[in-house]
């Protein structure tokens, strides 16, 4: 049996959904399959999402930029959204029992020095990363219980 799907929606599927996906694989380990798709993907996973995550040990610099119909067909068992577009083009996926809506800013837009940007960069993922990691300790203390 595969283990439950938990899907993560963004639209171009190319910096929050992807570090989203980084970091819940991490926290939850195994017995989860965590999954990252967009609704309008770009076709690339940013290079400074690569970067910020590396900082914090999490290598996404294998990860794609997908489409959330390439899960159309799989049971997924819980979608979270990332942002607001995903979260209105959401289609409900077969065996989908939870689903969540958690938006954060999209640092692809900061402006400024390379710096400055890497900052925005940080921002977001340390943000994601304390919702994500939330998450995924309530899942698993469900699970111990």
């Amino acid at each position: 049996m595969k283990p439950p799907c938990i899907l993560i929606l963004c639209t171009g599927n190319s910096c929050r959904s992807q570090m989203a996906e980084g970091i819940l694989r991490r926290a939850l380990g195994g017995g989860f399959r965590v999954e990252s798709a967009g609704s309008n993907p770009s076709g690339i996973v940013q290079p400074l999402a690569i970067r910020v995550m590396a900082e914090i040990g999490i290598d996404i610099s294998g990860h794609r930029s997908k489409h959330l119909d390439e899960f159309l067909t799989d049971q997924v068992e819980t979608v979270i959204t990332v942002c607001g577009n995903a979260d209105q083009a959401c289609p409900v996926f077969p065996g989908q029992l939870n689903r969540h809506h958690w938006g954060f800013d999209d640092p692809v837009h900061a402006q400024g020095t390379d710096e400055e940007r890497m900052e925005a960069f940080r921002r977001a993922r340390d943000r994601i990363r304390l919702v994500f990691e939330a998450y995924a300790a309530g899942r698993l203390e469900s699970l111990a219980k």
